[in-house]
């Protein structure tokens, strides 16, 4: 797809390749390996054994900023695209209906900085339950960074759009992976937890593999100037 599409810069939400919860240090080395320049987590960040010590001394995957200040890790990438401009890629956690130690409020400005600091292209994937809370900080955030790029509810969104002040936004890039079943989970599974009520072991489901994501344009001094939601197969 990088190369049919041109695209220059890939980022990855990783946070549910491990059998639907967190990722391993191997299958993060095969995302990058496979093409992708950053890796962006979530709040499954640690559900797997050795990442911790993985994230402590990567450079290109990241777990959200506002874990906290015990959380191994870091918050921010920065990593040069295809065409020599560097990038910087920041992950936060979304605060309402998820347990976050700190609220991505407090640390965003400073974050931005920081990025604006190293790059001129900046990218926030906002690993977020609610989408207005996602909408809210794009807002905030509109002719400062690139791309405020929503994630974690599974669902692509059809509100990707370029805000007044040139950055590219949606709600939630969506899902890559099995399409039927309940959020990637065995279908069968998800409804008898919600009915009964009864702890259920969740299973991902096989069927109707896509690949979901969105493609932004930009300039190279971190403008954008296009959004388009990406389906495959569509």
């Amino acid at each position: 797809m990088k190369e049919e599409l041109g695209i220059g810069f890939c980022v990855v939400n990783a946070e549910n390749v491990a059998d639907g919860a967190g990722v391993t240090p191997r299958l993060a080395e095969r995302l990058l390996a496979a093409g992708a320049d950053v890796l962006t987590l979530g709040n499954h960040t640690y559900r797997r054994s050795g990442i911790a010590s993985y994230l402590a001394t990567s450079e290109r995957v990241i777990r959200p900023a506002n874990s906290g200040s015990e959380a191994p890790g870091r918050g921010l990438a920065v990593v040069e695209a295809r065409n020599g401009v560097a990038v910087a890629v920041l992950n936060l956690l979304g605060q309402l209906f998820l347990p976050t130690p700190i609220s991505p409020w407090e640390m965003v400005d400073g974050l931005v900085e920081e990025a604006r600091a190293a790059a001129p292209v900046v990218v926030v994937d906002f690993h977020a339950e609610a989408t207005s809370e996602k909408v809210a900080l794009a807002t905030w955030l509109d002719g400062r960074v690139t791309a405020v790029i929503g994630t974690h509810t599974h669902i692509q969104t059809n509100d990707a759009r370029i805000l007044p002040g040139g950055t590219a936004a949606v709600s939630d890039a969506g899902m890559t992976g099995p399409h039927d079943s309940v959020i990637g989970v065995k279908s069968e599974l998800a409804i008898a937890r919600m009915r009964t009520r009864l702890p259920v072991r969740f299973e991902p489901a096989e069927g109707d593999v896509r690949l979901e994501g969105v493609l932004v344009t930009c300039t190279d001094t971190g403008r954008a100037e296009a959004i388009e939601l990406l389906r495959v197969p569509a």
